[in-house]
């Protein structure tokens, strides 16, 4: 019999049941087709999955692009210009002083980004490469400067920063249309490094829409606007990397952090949101080299809508005080003073005839909250107390030898003497021997202030440091020679004879709380063993 008839013959006669040569090429066909058919769902879950990545990223796009499109026409650029003047030869003094300090530190004179936010940076001075030379007794060089601004309003405002027109004698603005006008006024806050620019015969302006600061979370996307190293209208991303940032120089500003770039030339533009509102003042940069290092800061816009409107309406701002010299509490001040948690402010020095002595705060009290708003830091206290109405009664609540109590408080206006005061500079002491009084147990010896110059902290009364063990408690806690010495815990010293009868009631094992003066000015230092 032919075999092949077999087959085709058992194939016919079974039509239903496939032979096992069917089987066999169903069993490899079979798993092939599923493999080919995994293989074309993965294909297309990958092609999906590109085309929604890439439908967020045209989207995240599209925001950027319309954040710009809204702010970039308010943007402006802000060109200053200094005229030459006399330099006296002696710099110690009057305008000699101020134009001194655009030298550097090499050259005789002071940092020359000395009361701006760039001081803290450039701690050594110009950088390399940059010459602030300037003959003695002769003609400084004219100036020029460009910066950023913001229009706030259509009648032409111009908000910008404090360090972009400060000194100089015109002032020009910029439009991106190309229109120039000159500043007719210019209103500035140094305390913030703010300023308003009042433009001269300026109608129907594009004005900037501005947002609300303090909705801002860290790891909102945002944009700099601004004009760096003289390129017009520059955009550049990043997110808020951080808010409630300090910079030494500027006393009365919490700054928002970005890793959006910010160069010089940036100064005084806008920080926006995605919305396109401007929440923010870029203001300065953290940076070994002059240029960015990825880390700028702004100025809240929130606050600077408070400092631009109390500019315009009284060409300064009017802030509240206490009347108290306040610093961080630390684990171990709170610790000494019974105080459970480490939010709030301490109270170092209460001044006399200020609101705070009448309403009886006390030194070594740690405020909590200012008319129930939560104060953290000192700066966050001055931020609320500044802003407050001044002459009405207002709530402070502090913890006393670690027991909550309310105070009743009228805030009255910063006065210019404290608001001007300068804590920089240093005194040199007199080297002369004088009876002093040693505390073997706290590693310190001291000497009366009447040994000193009178004008060394002129109006304050204690003892002077002579010196200090330099394994003792007094060097652990960072005292050294020249520290005034006001008050032991609460008790005032005069003499080295009060000192001596406060000092030997404490132990270094509990510890004891030293008010105290520096140059810098007041502050407090607990002298503990084993900190």
């Amino acid at each position: 019999m032919n075999p092949m008839h077999s087959v085709r013959s058992m194939v016919a006669t079974n039509p239903s049941r496939p032979s096992r040569l069917q089987r066999a090429f169903l069993s490899l066909a079979l798993p092939t087709a599923a493999v080919l058919g995994m293989a074309a769902h993965v294909r297309g879950d990958e092609t999906a999955a590109t085309a929604e990545a890439l439908m967020h990223a045209n989207s995240l796009s599209r925001a950027f692009r319309h954040a710009a499109e809204q702010a970039i026409p308010s943007v402006v650029v802000v060109r200053s210009e200094t005229k030459a003047k006399k330099v006296a030869a002696n710099r110690g003094q009057g305008q000699g002083q101020r134009q001194g300090q655009r030298q550097g530190p090499d050259r005789g004179g002071e940092n020359p980004f000395k009361g701006t936010p760039f001081e803290d940076f450039f701690k050594d001075g110009v950088p390399e490469g940059f010459d602030f030379n300037q003959p003695e007794g002769g003609q400084s060089q004219p100036r020029s400067g460009v910066g950023s601004g913001v229009i706030v309003d259509k009648d032409g405002l111009v908000l910008t920063n404090n360090h972009v027109v400060a000194g100089a004698d015109t002032v020009t603005v910029e439009l991106p249309d190309g229109r120039e006008f000159k500043a007719a006024e210019i209103k500035t806050d140094p305390d913030s490094d703010l300023a308003v620019i009042k433009l001269e015969n300026a109608h129907e302006l594009p004005v900037s829409k501005l947002g609300d600061s303090d909705k801002l979370d860290i790891g909102d996307w945002v944009i700099a606007i601004g004009n760096p190293f003289e390129l017009e209208t520059t955009v550049s991303a990043g997110i808020i990397s951080g808010k409630g940032r300090e910079l030494g120089s500027i006393r009365r500003a919490k700054f928002l952090q970005t890793d959006a770039a910010i160069n010089p030339g940036n100064s005084g533009g806008p920080l926006v949101n995605l919305a396109g509102e401007v929440i923010g003042i870029n203001t300065a940069i953290a940076s070994n080299t002059g240029a960015y290092q990825g880390v700028g800061f702004a100025i809240p816009i929130n606050l600077a809508k408070w400092v631009s409107g109390q500019l315009i309406a009284k060409g300064s701002v009017e802030r509240g005080y206490l009347g108290v010299s306040i610093g961080p509490l630390t684990n171990e001040m709170a610790s000494k003073l019974g105080v459970k948690s480490r939010k709030g402010v301490l109270v170092t020095e209460v001044m006399d005839g200020t609101p705070a002595a009448d309403a009886g705060v006390q030194e070594l009290d740690v405020i909590t909250a200012f008319d129930e708003v939560a104060v953290d830091g000192p700066r966050s206290l001055q931020e609320v107390v500044e802003k407050s109405a001044i002459g009405k009664q207002h709530t402070v609540t502090v913890l006393r030898d670690g027991k909550p109590m309310t105070l009743s408080i009228s805030v009255k206006p910063l006065p210019d003497k404290i608001a001007k005061r300068d804590g920089s500079g240093s005194r040199k002491l007199s080297a002369e021997d004088e009876e002093t009084f040693y505390s073997e147990a706290f590693g310190i010896e001291v000497r009366d202030k009447a040994s000193l110059p009178e004008q060394v902290y002129e109006g304050f009364d204690g003892v002077v440091v002579d010196r200090v063990d330099n394994d003792g408690v007094a060097a652990e806690a960072g005292i050294g020679p020249g520290v005034l010495i006001r008050k032991v815990g609460k008790t005032a010293v005069k003499t080295i004879g009060d000192f001596a009868e406060a000092i030997e009631k404490e132990s270094p094992v509990e510890g004891v709380v030293l008010q105290v003066r520096t140059p810098r000015g007041n502050s407090v230092i607990l002298l503990k063993k084993g900190l």
